[in-house]
């Protein structure tokens, strides 16, 4: 059984690179774009892992344990959510979206006419992870009301619909 290289052209493969720059910080994670060596060809099934390698390909785990909620993050989070009836944590700015989810809820207040602080989670990666953790909810855009966490896009937009969401606003602006 004859092993043959094959020549093609340059795969690239994402690659992780962890870092962790200063103690107590949790590490982040990083994936880039880096070209792979040639493609390895014995009978006639492609191995990545170089040539006579009889290595399984399994995926990559990754296991974080350091928290990237600390409790002066929690502490500054309980703070800021509190700070106004109605708080958008948000990719971008009321006045300019980063992101057409973040539009969505931007328009659906603004419809509303329901003052609210808007926070760009862009500018502070910490303050980005750490709020996932606070509210348990994986994406942004994130609507609280009378410092409870309501909901993302899709249940804000839900709510609007059915009039939950103004009933929720007008009891927290009374409160």
């Amino acid at each position: 059984m004859a092993l043959r290289s094959v020549k093609t052209p340059t795969l690239i493969t994402p690659v992780a690179v962890v870092s962790s720059s200063v103690i107590n910080k949790p590490q982040s994670i990083r994936f880039s774009l880096k070209p792979t060596a040639a493609l390895a060809v014995h009978n006639r099934q492609p191995s990545f892992y170089g040539i006579g390698s009889n290595l399984n390909p399994k995926p990559t785990k990754f296991r974080c344990s350091a928290s990237a909620l600390s409790p002066q993050l929690k502490d500054t989070l309980e703070k800021l959510v509190n700070s106004e009836k109605v708080v958008l944590f948000m990719k971008g700015t009321r006045d300019f979206p980063m992101c057409g989810f973040s539009n969505t809820v931007v328009q659906i207040l603004k419809n509303l006419n329901v003052p609210f602080e808007d926070v760009n989670i862009l500018e502070n990666e910490m303050l980005r992870q750490g709020l996932k953790e606070y509210s348990n909810w994986p994406t942004f855009p994130q609507l609280y009301i009378g410092g409870e966490f309501f909901g993302g896009c899709d249940i804000t937009l839900e709510a609007f619909k059915s009039g939950e969401l103004q009933e929720e606003v007008e009891k927290a602006m009374c409160s």
